[in-house]
């Protein structure tokens, strides 16, 4: 049967020491029809040659570079408007990341084997961990609204990275900016829109792999300002309606703001700048959520007193 099309983008900002790892990845599929497009978000190191090299040994490889630096979800905005009008599907791979050889085979599978289904999932490895976790093995297609519930009313995800999922391509074009450029975690704010209407297609084998490094984005800004509870306070106010009764968003609501005021806390008493809280009441205050001074204080004091419990049991053991 001929294949259908596959738009792979790739976002690129000096990913020299690992981007050609990423393009080998992709050359190296076992599915054949295929675009790479790679845009190059005015590198200043040798990413845009990389690239360059790669493209003039295959017509498939495509590089856009940008008039201008774009932030990170518009410059992950702009690159979704680069796929083929002619694309069934779309995979993001990053510039850090790689796939396995069947990776796109078996996700296009599940795909075109499942009409409900808008995004396809698969295990990948976060550096040395397998997630997600918690998918029954004869689980081929999920039910978009109970994934989506799930996701809003607990902690962990089974979204997967934004590097582990392919995408039908009509639904990246009817959306103007797929990412939410508020929200630095709005690619779990993308299935949570898709999954309204669609189903999840899950393949059981580790398909993609995602790298940690200082320089990922996700140590950059996430680690460094601690937007994880944010991103997830974000989604649920977009989206809690939708899934949520009003009294399961207005308690899931009251948790995610408590464990925000006790990571707050933490950093805070762990070294990091004003400019950091700075960040949070600024964000906050677009939620119309006010930071809770005294909840700040309360957590930072049990901080210190678990470092003392701590610092007397260690004295004990030692002598």
């Amino acid at each position: 049967m001929e294949q259908p099309l596959v738009s792979i983008i790739t976002p690129v900002y000096n990913g020299v020491s690992y981007l050609a790892e990423c393009i080998e990845s992709v050359l190296a599929q076992d599915f054949n029809n295929w675009e790479y497009v790679l845009v190059n978000n005015r590198s200043t190191d040798n990413s845009l040659e990389i690239a360059q090299q790669y493209a003039r040994r295959d017509p498939r490889i495509r590089i856009v570079n940008n008039d201008d630096f774009l932030p990170v979800m518009e410059n992950l905005n702009h690159t979704f408007r680069q796929i083929s009008p002619d694309s069934k599907y779309c995979k993001v791979i990053h510039a850090d990341d790689w796939m396995f050889p069947e990776c796109i085979s078996r996700m296009v599978e599940i795909a075109e084997n499942n009409t409900t289904v808008g995004i396809v999932n698969s295990y990948f490895l976060d550096d040395d961990i397998v997630r997600p976790e918690g998918i029954p093995y004869t689980d081929q297609v999920i039910n978009g609204r109970e994934l989506c519930r799930d996701y809003l009313l607990h902690t962990h995800s089974k979204f997967g990275s934004p590097s582990n999922i392919l995408i039908k391509s009509e639904l990246i074009r009817q959306r103007s900016e797929p990412y939410d450029p508020t929200n630095i975690h709005s690619d779990h704010g993308l299935c949570l829109d898709i999954l309204k209407d669609h189903d999840m297609g899950f393949v059981h084998q580790v398909l993609t792999f995602s790298r940690r490094h200082e320089q990922s984005q996700t140590n950059l800004v996430a680690y460094k300002y601690g937007t994880f509870i944010l991103g997830r306070i974000k989604n649920l106010e977009k989206y809690g309606a939708f899934y949520l009764s009003s009294g399961e968003f207005n308690n899931r609501m009251g948790q995610l703001v408590e464990i925000y005021h006790k990571n707050i806390a933490h950093k805070q008493l762990f070294g990091r700048s004003p400019k950091v809280l700075a960040f949070h009441r600024n964000e906050m205050k677009k939620l119309h959520i006010d930071i809770d001074k005294w909840k700040l204080f309360k957590y930072m004091l049990a901080d210190i007193f678990a470092l003392r419990r701590n610092f007397l049991a260690l004295k004990n053991r030692m002598f």
